[in-house]
């Protein structure tokens, strides 16, 4: 697989007609290598993939992640440098870039400290850009990557069950978060032992539950915290950051109801933003344009009398945002084998309502890869 989109990636640089890439996104470097970097550059330690389009491949890493690098980094050559010895991480990269006539970096994606060496390599006239190349290969997912999302789906799926089993009157919510982690991990794992030879991989969930309940509701990417849920309240429940198996990202969204809906004029707004949710699936297809998405979805909920709202949605995978969105000026005609996150949404002064799920573009339509109830009368608890 990594090998395999190396070579589909090299193919394109020498079409671009540029000697050297230089991949310094984590998700980049996994998606081309197999290999990952947890710590990078926020404990301050570059890695910098080097692709040639008719040379050596060089993973430049820190020593520290030698042994890792050596077990799943499938590229030519390894290049460790250690904190404090020689020129670092900078030794390689003269000789990489020195005969090159056009080199490729990811101006949104590569540290500053290793942008500004490099802007002392050479002269800005010799580079370009990557991301277009490696946006446009990783639009259209492969085989083993729908099968990555399913599973994924099946891990959220396993997490909202949780979550809404969790939630009650005097419960806190971090205890939700508690429960959905477990519940989760232990899904990830089982599909882990069942469908992959790969022993180093985390089932592990590793993010901070969004979660949000009775007047804090309308903060959208609230923390779960210790606050005690009452009856009467909404519950929010997001895993755009939860839904993560084997790195391949979702987005799931749910709103519920502890016992009844106390305020009910938070009924008609949950209506509305089912329905904006539901005129876009009635979109979402192969050779339409991302935004004609979006603009359904839009359609429902100012037609209701709510401000113009934010995205629909987004395409996902080893990264949470890829490209195309589903918003306002992505012109992308959508294919088969994109995966997308789409929601349905409608926020007042007092009151956020959001339904979210993922789906795979078929040849004639979608796939749900994400699955809860989500009619209103299913939904209070």
């Amino acid at each position: 697989m990594f090998k395999a989109r190396m070579q589909e990636f090299r193919k394109r640089l020498a079409k671009a007609d540029v000697d050297v890439a230089l991949i310094t996104d984590d998700d980049n470097v996994y998606y081309l290598t197999g290999y990952y970097d947890y710590l990078h550059m926020e404990f301050g330690r570059p890695t910098i993939l080097v692709v040639t389009k008719d040379g050596e491949t060089l993973l430049i890493t820190p020593t520290i992640d030698l042994v890792a690098a050596e077990a799943h980094a499938q590229v030519d050559r390894i290049a460790a440098w250690n904190d404090g010895m020689g020129d670092e991480w900078r030794t390689e990269l003269p000789q990489a870039v020195r005969n090159a006539g056009k080199v490729a970096i990811e101006p949104d994606h590569m540290p500053p400290v290793v942008r500004a060496y490099v802007n002392d390599l050479m002269d800005a006239t010799r580079m370009t850009s990557a991301t277009p190349i490696l946006s446009d290969m990783r639009m259209i997912k492969s085989a083993q990557e729908l099968q990555l999302a399913r599973h994924a789906g099946q891990v959220g799926s396993a997490m909202m069950n949780a979550g809404r089993a969790a939630i009650g009157d005097g419960v806190a919510e971090f205890e939700v978060a508690l429960a959905i982690n477990q519940v989760g991990t232990r899904k990830a794992a089982e599909l882990l032992a069942a469908h992959y030879d790969d022993a180093d991989m985390s089932p592990i969930t590793h993010f901070l539950q969004i979660m949000a309940s009775g007047e804090e509701i309308t903060k959208t990417h609230h923390r779960a915290s210790t606050r005690i849920m009452k009856h009467g309240e909404p519950v929010f429940l997001c895993f755009c950051g939860m839904t993560n198996f084997h790195r391949f990202k979702l987005g799931f969204d749910r709103t519920f109801w502890i016992g009844e809906i106390a305020d009910k004029s938070q009924a008609d707004v949950y209506e509305v933003a089912l329905n904006s949710q539901r005129a876009a699936l009635a979109a979402l297809r192969p050779g339409v344009t991302a935004q004609s998405v979006h603009a359904e979805y839009a359609e429902v909920i100012q037609g209701a009398g709510y401000e113009y709202p934010f995205r629909c949605g987004r395409a996902t995978g080893f990264s949470f945002l890829e490209s195309p969105q589903l918003v306002t000026g992505d012109t992308t005609v959508l294919q088969p084998g994109m995966v997308f996150a789409v929601d349905g949404s409608v926020l007042v002064d007092t009151f956020r309502a959001q339904i979210g799920d993922s789906f795979i573009v078929t040849e004639d339509g979608w796939e749900p890869i994400t699955h809860h109830p989500k009619s209103l009368d299913e939904i209070v608890l």
